[in-house]
């Protein structure tokens, strides 16, 4: 099996470090050799940051570089755009329609970027785009986001078997959290 890329882009604390904790799980469950990389960027300062995660047969860097991402699953449009140099040419794209606003934006300085989604799309990205913030709330909680995210992505891999994604929120999630995440990942798998 060659390598598949995934990366997992977002601002701040949006989620990611736990996102790719259930991904990282759900891969191993599997068998795959995985390599997920610590969370790069500013997320104590409302920064953009990205978690890579590799899997396949032999992985040796949790690195991807420009051009090799099988998928990139954002939390935010502006950060689709700024990572998708990354998307390999088919690639794919989940991304939460909802938008943060970058401190230049916030100070008047410059006005957030307008028709994105089609930007991405005429560059030649797949694009998944959704309210997932929405859909995490119809499940019970706007902080379950991510797991939705996880959910919608969950759809791309169809070798990897759903009950390894639910396992894998089992596992990592707090007891008192896990009814809401399933849902979350299930209305977000299906959305």
């Amino acid at each position: 099996m060659e390598t598949k890329n995934i990366m997992i882009v977002g601002v701040g604390g949006q989620g990611t470090l736990l996102a790719s904790k259930i991904l990282g799980h759900v891969l191993l469950s599997q068998n795959f050799d995985v390599k997920v990389s610590e969370v790069h960027g500013m997320s104590q300062r409302g920064g953009s940051v990205v978690t890579y995660v590799r899997y396949g047969e032999k992985v040796y860097s949790p690195v991807i570089d420009k051009g090799e991402a099988d998928a990139i699953v954002a939390f935010e449009k502006l950060e689709a755009a700024r990572w998708i140099s990354y998307l390999k040419k088919g690639g794919q794209i989940i991304v939460n329609t909802q938008e943060v606003e970058p401190m230049p934006v916030i100070t008047g300085a410059a006005e957030y970027p307008q028709e994105l989604v089609s930007k991405m799309e005429a560059a030649g990205a797949n694009v998944d785009a959704k309210d997932f913030l929405a859909i995490a709330e119809e499940a019970g909680s706007a902080k379950a986001v991510n797991i939705a995210l996880m959910g919608r992505l969950s759809k791309y891999f169809p070798e990897i078997p759903e009950a390894a994604w639910e396992e894998a929120i089992d596992v990592i999630v707090a007891e008192k959290f896990r009814a809401l995440n399933h849902k979350a990942f299930e209305f977000g798998r299906n959305a």
